[in-house]
């Protein structure tokens, strides 16, 4: 049950590179954290894409926004959830998820960041609930970890 926050410079993709862009960080979760291809579990992938003011994006205090494509997502999702092969092949396809919908004429360099921030157990409320791995393992049917449930 990954919350994922995506920030990306205004204009640099067209609001069908956005769809596009979220569904395949939905794709990226999804994999990664072994979920199913069961719509009612993967509705638990929260994807929310802000757009930056131009010269609001700065590299060390400079609007690198003429030769930097700058793009953020700050991941938040259950201690537990990835290990160590699962978390590369989600940064992984986070990163390439970017790369393959940016313009074709864009000549500016990519650069990601992509933090997964794991939020420890009995950390996290949802819908005025504290849940548990369990809880998270029964609602997204992570296949690895159904002994929980």
């Amino acid at each position: 049950m990954p919350n994922i926050l995506i920030k990306i410079p205004q204009g640099a993709f067209s609001i069908e590179q956005r769809k596009a862009l979220a569904q395949r960080i939905n794709e990226a979760a999804s994999s990664a954290e072994q979920m199913p291809p069961d719509a009612k579990k993967r509705f638990v992938n929260w994807i929310t894409i802000d757009e930056v003011a131009q010269g609001m994006f700065t590299c060390g205090g400079v609007d690198m926004g003429n030769q930097v494509l700058a793009c953020i997502a700050m991941v938040y999702l259950p201690t537990g959830v990835l290990d160590g092969a699962s978390r590369t092949s989600y940064v992984a396809a986070v990163h390439t998820a970017f790369a393959a919908l940016m313009a074709t004429d864009d000549k500016r360099q990519l650069a990601t960041s992509v933090v997964l921030h794991e939020i420890p157990e009995g950390q996290w409320g949802a819908n005025g609930h504290l849940w548990r791995l369990p809880d998270f393992a029964k609602a997204a049917g992570y296949a690895h970890l159904q002994s929980l449930v």
